[in-house]
């Protein structure tokens, strides 16, 4: 079996905001949150199998099976309303982080360029690739690069021998002061609500009924499970990594210069360097599957084609990314720009979760392979604690609002 989807995914989730948000973690809170990681990569897990089970078993990606299944008029109004919001406007919040993270990377490999360049030149460069389709060899290349920075980060935890007791303690569910913020964003950086769409998408273009779907579905839990596993023993080796570099330290806010700190026990001085090509690699990488994600659910949810080579799908998703392009060229704190977007993931993932587990429950959709009793009685608990961690954060918001 060939490692697929599942991958494309990984890819996705590790970018600026997982290297920044898993160090910021580490940094503040130690080996506290750990738990969290743990339970984002099992949800993730359950939630991408049920929307890459949609795609195989349909033919159908997320948004245009939740468009062709609902009849009323007024809620498939809400429905293209919610989803274009979520996704749409989501995905652009989330690819100025992509940007963002891709332009600190180029300004501490080339500081004598001017940083507000940067931004555009990348954007410029992912909408050429957006609209002539041949991004593939390129993201290629740029995922050798994610999964080589990758493995640096898991050989530094190993020579930085974080205590073990620690570390375990850390799958114990503990929320320190001030953390719940970090929480929703390690939720968010792993559970991104757009790789629904777009695990389903790939899956969906895919599709072949003439295939024995038992055996493709099969394939593709175990392609999930395996790549996102990976996903997630890459985040908690960034996480402990800036732990042992960080914590109860004053190392400041924590900025593409002072994380590079993490790999100099393994490369010393060209950490700098290895660590901003890395960054980099992760934010173009990103900033290419964000928009298709978006167009995916822009598309599906309008009734119009989810082909790449679509006119209508190039325009949406070029439009997210000159979105997130100018929210990112305003000036604002960078790292607070890709925890923001790592953040409003985690609020708008409720709806996203509960449309996908009303949709594999449909027999009139999914035919023979709606999801089992068990897997329902096992994705309850999960969605009710992604609802109680967006509550309280909404919540907070308001307050803080109010007050």
């Amino acid at each position: 079996m060939r490692l697929g989807p599942g991958l494309l995914v990984t890819a996705a989730f590790i970018g600026p905001g997982t290297i920044t948000t898993a160090s910021v973690a580490g940094a503040n809170f130690g080996f506290a949150l750990i738990w969290t990681l743990l339970f984002s990569v099992i949800a993730t897990i359950l939630l991408q199998s049920m929307a890459a089970r949609l795609g195989v078993a349909t033919g159908l990606d997320l948004a245009s099976a939740l468009r062709s299944t609902i009849q009323t008029p007024i809620f498939k109004a809400l429905a293209v309303i919610l989803v274009i919001s979520a996704i749409g406007i989501g995905s652009a919040a989330y690819e100025a982080g992509n940007l963002t993270g891709a332009s600190l990377g180029l300004q501490e490999i080339l500081p004598s360029v001017n940083p507000l360049l940067w931004t555009p030149l990348i954007a410029v460069l992912g909408a050429v690739l957006l609209y002539t389709g041949k991004h593939k060899v390129i993201e290629g290349a740029l995922i050798v690069l994610v999964v080589l920075m990758s493995l640096v980060f898991i050989s530094t935890l190993v020579m930085a021998a974080p205590p073990l007791g620690e570390v375990l303690k850390g799958f114990i569910p503990s929320l320190p002061d001030n953390s719940i913020t970090t929480v929703l964003a390690l939720i968010g950086t792993t559970i991104v609500p757009y790789n629904l769409f777009l695990h389903s998408g790939v899956l969906a273009e895919k599709h072949d009924s003439s295939k024995n779907i038992d055996k493709v579905i099969k394939e593709t839990n175990l392609d999930t499970g395996i790549s996102i596993t990976l996903g997630g023993i890459i985040t908690l080796a960034i996480l402990s990594t800036a732990s042992v570099a960080f914590y109860g330290t004053d190392a400041g806010k924590i900025s593409a210069a002072n994380m590079a700190v993490q790999l100099e026990p393994l490369l010393g001085g060209m950490a700098h360097y290895f660590f901003a090509i890395g960054l980099c690699a992760a934010g173009l990488t990103s900033a290419i599957t964000a928009p298709l994600a978006g167009a995916y659910a822009v598309c599906g949810m309008l009734g119009w084609s989810t082909q790449m080579s679509d006119a209508r799908f190039k325009l949406v998703a070029i439009t997210i990314l000159v979105f997130g392009a100018l929210v990112a060229s305003l000036g604002l704190d960078p790292v607070a720009v890709i925890i923001f977007a790592q953040a409003a993931n985690g609020l708008l993932l409720p709806i996203v979760t509960c449309y996908l587990v009303w949709l594999v429950n449909q027999k009139s959709v999914m035919k023979g392979y709606t999801n089992s009793l068990l897997l329902n009685l096992v994705i309850v608990p999960v969605i009710l604690l992604i609802f109680g961690l967006s509550l309280y954060k909404l919540s907070n918001l308001i307050f803080s609002f109010l007050l």
